[in-house]
């Protein structure tokens, strides 16, 4: 090869290798330009998740409220092992988790560990100062993949996690307060209610609108807040105030608890009500449980008895159905009746008084309770107005309260109110079945009227600000005429002076009620097995008060399953806790 041909080769070589550069040039700006550079962000989102809204008393206490909850985590191949037990010691005083927890946790993974997800905002602000400590005590080190060589350093993160429910009056105005159910979508715990309050009123509790803020972040990772970010403000959700008196809640579950223990009953529910207005003051059940800690000893407490417990009333009806009787013109308070010495056979079926009377007026056939007095009585009643002025009273339909999945209970239909025994077991409380507050709805148009009103436990929405909308309620309805209504108010208090409620009348308070001692049907068979209540109302000059008690079954023994000795007392002791916190107050003679 000559000097000139010795040149062009070298030419062509040295073209070769530019235009070869020029091409890994090219094909590396191709890369760029098509792939991902994985720049790092410039721009940061944040994100606040709106809490549920609380529940309050009448006077502003809380009753159950929402927290935060905040997660930590790290990656344990980032933590020096000859440091390990001070990350531990660490961790576990400033989170306030106990050491043997942390150190399980820290163990059961050789990478990510989420330490704990339900740190408080106290505790989560103490974990986000440890990050500082730990890393100038240089706990945690970049580590290094002695496969792939690839090294990483992952410190210790705090992250929001979730919600959760705080009941801090623990087992009070349970079981009607409700429960929480949680969920966790996307590694966030979220909660709903679960019956009583928390259910009915899930939707105005449940936040509106969570926090997201996005914009340009400076080199400490903090958003820049200019005219270029976008900020949605976060919207919590309502707050409920409701009517409950928290003292003479607290008051009557403890004269519960005194009671179940003395009669034996499965169970003891009482209410009072403002007459006028149907709030609900208390509503009380001596089977509650703490909704923050439900053991499976509770199960059966989450059910609401008030509302979902139906059973037939036995002689707290026979008011009802002599108001009836009284609408359709039927009766006279002081017409006769021939109360056959307690003993009275109709069809096939033999009617019995406890305390068989020869003669007794009408109204006293309320007073004194005869189950032969009011069968006769009802025998004039057609069975049609008899039925509707059962509907009108609120049975067989669910009174509405703001308490979650009421049952309605039944009532016999028009064909069977046809036949005189349907009837007259019908007259006296057999034969339908009622829940709670039926009944307490049903006797409150005696002390209001003759108006029925839906009673009610929600009072007001409270915003987040403090502003606060009344929650409406229909109006009431009217089922009786006022005078009707004031003959009832007139013997339900003689049944107090001078009947089976005689336990129950306070000097200086108008009070007036009636005793129900019902046989418990099971299987279709009456057992020795008794619901015992009294249903009635006490007053002073400006304020009046319907109040119900109902023992679920309370022992046979002495005799404590009669209402006079079971539900009576209670209510009496509720009027005294009403007269202690001057919500009645006696006229002195």
């Amino acid at each position: 090869m000559n000097q000139s041909e010795s040149t062009k080769f070298k030419i062509a070589f040295i073209f070769f290798i530019v235009f070869l550069m020029f091409l890994i040039l090219l094909g590396a700006f191709l890369n760029i330009v098509t792939n991902d550079r994985k720049l790092p962000n410039l721009q940061k989102t944040e994100k606040d998740i709106a809490l549920r809204g609380s529940i309050l008393s009448k006077n502003g206490f809380t009753i159950s409220a929402s927290k935060k909850l905040y997660s930590a985590e790290v990656d344990t191949r980032n933590i020096d092992p000859a440091k390990f037990e001070l990350f531990v010691k660490l961790f576990s005083i400033f989170s306030k988790m106990d050491e043997h927890d942390v150190r399980e946790k820290l163990k059961s993974n050789f990478g990510f560990v989420k330490i704990t997800y339900t740190l408080d905002s106290k505790s989560a602000r103490y974990v986000q100062q440890l990050k500082s400590e730990i890393l100038r005590l240089r706990i945690l080190k970049r580590y290094v993949d002695p496969v792939t060589g690839d090294s990483f350093f992952h410190a210790l993160s705090i992250t929001e996690s979730g919600e959760h429910r705080e009941f801090p009056l623990k087992s009070t105005l349970s079981p009607v307060l409700g429960f929480m159910q949680k969920n966790e979508t996307r590694n966030y715990i979220t909660i709903n209610g679960r019956y009583g309050l928390e259910k009915y009123y899930n939707d105005a509790l449940s936040g509106r609108q969570s926090t997201k803020i996005i914009g340009r972040r400076d080199v400490n990772h903090n958003i820049i807040l200019d005219k270029e970010s976008k900020v949605k403000a976060r919207i919590d959700g309502l707050n409920i105030i409701t009517s409950i008196s928290l003292k003479v809640q607290k008051d009557i579950e403890k004269i519960l608890d005194k009671h179940r223990e003395k009669t034996d009953a499965k169970e003891i529910i009482a209410s009072v009500m403002d007459s006028k207005t149907g709030e609900i003051l208390a509503i009380a059940s001596s089977r509650r449980y703490n909704p923050s800690h439900i053991l499976d000893s509770d199960i059966a407490s989450t059910s609401i008895s008030a509302t979902r417990y139906v059973f037939e009333p036995g002689s707290v009806l026979k008011p009802i159905t002599f108001a009836l009787l009284l609408k359709e013109k039927k009766v006279h308070p002081h017409d006769i009746i021939d109360t056959e010495n307690g003993r009275y056979k109709l069809g096939n079926k033999v009617i019995t008084d406890e305390h068989p009377y020869d003669y007794l007026s009408a109204e006293n056939i309320i007073v004194h309770s005869s189950n032969v007095g009011m069968a006769k009585l009802a025998q004039s009643l057609d069975e049609i107005d008899f039925y509707q002025g059962l509907k009108e009273f609120g049975f067989s339909k669910k009174t509405g309260i703001d308490i979650s999945d009421e049952l309605g209970g039944s009532i016999p239909n028009i064909h069977q109110l046809k036949h005189s025994t349907y009837r007259a077991t019908a007259s006296y409380g057999y034969g339908l079945k009622a829940n709670f507050f039926q009944l307490l709805c049903a006797f409150n148009v005696f002390n209001n009227n003759g108006v029925w009103i839906k009673p009610s436990i929600g009072s007001y929405y409270q915003q987040s600000s403090g502003n606060m909308q009344k929650i409406e309620r229909k109006k009431g309805t009217r089922i009786i005429d006022s005078d009707i209504a004031y003959v009832m108010n007139h013997i339900l208090r003689k049944t107090v002076t001078d009947g089976t409620g005689k336990g129950t009348d306070i000097k200086g308070l108008k009070i007036g009620g009636k005793t129900g001692t019902a046989h418990i049907s099971i299987r279709g068979v009456y057992e020795n097995v008794y619901n015992s209540s009294f249903f009635g109302f006490a007053n002073d000059k400006n304020n009046r008060y319907t109040i119900g008690v109902t023992a679920i079954e309370p022992t046979t023994r002495s005799s404590l399953y009669f209402a006079s000795l079971s539900a009576v007392p209670v209510f009496k002791d509720i009027v005294n806790v009403l007269v202690d916190e001057k919500l009645l107050v006696p006229i002195n003679p």
